[in-house]
């Protein structure tokens, strides 16, 4: 890129898959107040999709105010089940009740992309991944919290595919890089379009 992309986030993941794809990046976190603007939109019944989207532009947003003259990237990942938003869970007790509700149920991770440029939004994705969780034993559901709580406190829905978490489901229907966070391949092709990148 000519000049590197600013990253409104902290996830370590999507900077990674940003900078695997040979995109120079420059993480700017932004500070906004996600679990209140989320439990508003909510109130709102504002659909799950509409919420990430949501999200996603207001990180993009706060940071590209300050960064007019660059591109900034904002994300976001809401995970849906029966309409119902699940969130990181705060405690292992909570964790241990998503997973329980989620146990042979279908849920839906949404993730969601905007692009700032010029202080205005160009570019906006929402990439849909539907997974169908096995039914868990009340003591697996135990034993993996005990065991993986330092990991997934930080993920929605209390689990990482690209670790144990692959063992809870018996079927993933949608794009991988959307589990992870960051629809990348959309992405790279709207960057690619604009002339940021070559190929």
């Amino acid at each position: 890129m000519a000049a590197s992309l600013i990253l409104a986030s902290t996830s370590k993941i999507r900077a990674t898959l940003l900078r695997n794809a040979g995109l120079d990046i420059e993480i700017v976190p932004a500070r906004i107040d996600e679990e209140m603007i989320r439990a508003s939109l909510e109130a709102e019944n504002m659909h799950p999709r509409d919420i990430a989207d949501a999200l996603a532009e207001g990180k993009a947003r706060k940071i590209a105010e300050k960064h007019p003259d660059r591109t900034v990237l904002g994300c976001d990942q809401v995970a849906e089940l029966g309409g119902a938003i699940l969130s990181k869970p705060a405690s292992p007790e909570e964790a241990r009740a998503q997973l329980s509700a989620m146990s042979g149920q279908t849920h839906r991770l949404l993730s969601a992309a905007v692009v700032y440029r010029e202080a205005k939004p160009v570019w906006r994705h929402v990439g849909l991944v539907r997974l169908k969780m096995r039914d868990l034993g009340a003591s697996y559901i135990q034993d993996y919290v005990q065991r993986n709580w330092d990991s997934i406190q930080h993920s929605v829905g209390a689990y990482k595919l690209e670790e144990e978490g692959v063992r809870l489901f018996s079927r993933i229907d949608g794009d991988y890089f959307n589990v992870l966070g960051l629809p990348l391949s959309e992405l790279l092709s709207h960057l690619i379009s604009q002339g940021d990148i070559e190929i």
